[in-house]
């Protein structure tokens, strides 16, 4: 069985949401753990976020890069943060992935500025 903690230190991380019927959607993700949470970094004008803001129960699991879940999952609430906070999982994602996670990082910014990407935070419930 997966930790909420060795799911959020692996490579990569399966972010379940949930549309309004209740149809769970897994998306892989980076992601890093900041203390006791989860910080992922996506596009803001996505369709996990707005599944979100309707609905913050969520489930991790841990994954290969092409989203094959590879554990258990575990349930947790997810929060849209707000642009300190996103700079902080930016700069989380940046120091776990390297320099492929920072050359991603900036090069989102190039093409979609600070506001075209947001940070979420996922906590164990």
């Amino acid at each position: 069985m997966s930790s909420f903690q060795e799911i959020a230190d692996g490579k990569y991380v399966s972010l379940t949401t949930f549309k309004k019927d209740g149809t769970p959607v897994a998306t892989p993700l980076w992601g890093a753990r900041d203390g006791g949470r989860l910080l992922v970094w996506t596009t803001a004008d996505s369709w996990k976020v707005k599944r979100i803001k309707r609905n913050a129960a969520v489930t991790i699991a841990p994954c290969s890069a092409r989203g094959t879940v590879q554990g258990d999952a575990v349930d947790g609430r997810a929060e849209i943060l707000d642009s300190s906070g996103t700079e902080q999982a930016r700069a989380a994602i940046a120091k776990k992935y390297g320099i492929l996670g920072w050359l991603t990082i900036k090069g989102s910014n190039l093409r979609r500025g600070k506001t075209g990407t947001v940070g979420i935070s996922v906590t164990p419930t």
